[in-house]
């Protein structure tokens, strides 16, 4: 099988670094987003077993048949979006299966109409770069900002990632990683109690469907999810010098949140972040052999969909500082080209400035994140800038 002779240590470990980096940074918000709807211990089991099963599928398959990497993830923002909506609403856990079930529709109609990669054409590809470097950068600072509670960590992890990237780049991320594991147990900071031996069994919830828990929670995940992760991921995808089908993949991703949403899959997108590693230098020097990471990433998804608490355990029990270090030192190579890229036409370059400060200052405006208010200022700003000067469409 080409996937076989294709894979590369680097390339699974750059997919077992997605995991790591995407679980650990967001899978308490997705727990407390359960709870807010009333979730029992099994309903929050059956919501990993969902969401599991289908980043795990959704990344694989598409990988597998289009030899490119595909990277799917959970709505982190939609997470928080129905845990602050599910503590205020009193909604049920019918009324949020509904809702996503509502959401999901709204995101497969976007993907079979086309029209989200449609806007997506129309966007610069600096402000794209731009976009992608604002996003990234974030996990770049905190790489090193976990200094100041690990200090020891966080430069053992650095010393070796420089060496390594000296003596074995290929090898860079994985030996990083190793050092960081042992460290934080030789430091005592590896936390085993978190694992329990448990497999996740799907639990059904019948859907019930409200107008106000479709104002309250669908919209609202819809709307975050295609601004705060969508469009960040084809940002990466097209950054990275990827051509994928877009609404295809968007289409899958609402198809797929459909079906497993009355098991707790709320809201599935393009990842952005996890995506940036696996279609990163890191993961394999052939671009074309980088889809066994995202292959990989899938496997492991699926892993943890099936053993649920066990896998989640395990991953939790690194400490926060080793998952900060890792993602932030892995992605270094994606900010650098996507500062690159942003400003490399001087035409574009102010704008693709304001949208990587806009989106690397975090600010939420309405309950969308800075990745949408990003793209909307520099967009703005090229238009200010060019609209019937010489680099605008009217004037050609």
């Amino acid at each position: 099988m080409r996937f076989f002779k294709d894979l590369t240590l680097s390339a699974f470990v750059a997919g077992f670094v997605s995991v790591l980096v995407g679980l650990t940074s967001s899978v308490a918000i997705v727990f407390q987003a359960a709870q807010a709807f009333g979730a029992t211990p099994a309903e929050i089991a059956s919501w990993m077993w969902a969401v599991g099963i289908g980043m795990g599928l959704c990344s694989l398959v598409p990988s597998l048949i289009l030899k490119k990497p595909v990277m799917v993830a959970w709505s982190t923002p939609g997470a928080a979006v129905l845990a602050t909506a599910g503590a205020m609403g009193g909604f049920t856990m019918g009324d949020a299966v509904g809702a996503f079930m509502v959401s999901a529709a709204l995101i497969f109609l976007a993907g079979v109409t086309g029209w989200f990669e449609r806007v997506m054409d129309k966007i610069p590809q600096e402000i794209a770069a731009a976009l992608l470097a604002g996003v990234l950068a974030k996990f770049g600072m905190q790489a090193f900002s976990a200094a100041e509670t690990a200090l020891p960590l966080v430069l053992s992890m650095l010393f070796t990632y420089l060496l390594a990237r000296r003596l074995l780049p290929r090898y860079a991320v994985m030996l990083t990683l190793a050092a960081g594991i042992v460290c934080a147990a030789v430091m005592g900071k590896m936390n085993w109690s978190a694992i329990h031996w448990d497999l996740a069994v799907p639990v059904f919830t019948m859907p019930t469907f409200s107008v106000a828990a479709v104002m309250s929670l669908a919209l609202p995940l819809f709307v975050v999810t295609m601004a705060s992760q969508n469009l960040p991921g084809v940002a990466v995808i097209r950054a990275s010098g990827y051509d994928l089908p877009i609404s295809k993949l968007i289409s899958m991703t609402g198809l797929a949140t459909f079906v497993l949403a009355p098991f707790g899959g709320y809201a599935l997108n393009l990842s952005a972040i996890t995506a940036a590693i696996c279609m990163g230098p890191e993961a394999h020097a052939d671009p074309a052999k980088r889809y066994t990471a995202a292959a990989s990433c899938g496997i492991i998804y699926i892993l943890i969909g099936i053993f649920g608490a066990v896998v989640t355990g395990l991953l939790i029990a690194f400490p926060k500082e080793l998952v900060m270090a890792i993602a932030g030192l892995a992605l270094l190579g994606s900010i650098g080209g996507g500062l690159a890229n942003a400003v490399r036409d001087e035409s574009h370059r102010e704008a693709a400035l304001i949208t990587f400060l806009v989106t690397l200052s975090g600010v939420t405006i309405a309950g969308i994140g800075s990745a949408f208010w990003g793209v909307v200022a520099g967009s703005i700003a090229l238009f200010v800038q060019q609209y019937g000067g010489p680099h605008s469409p009217r004037a050609k």
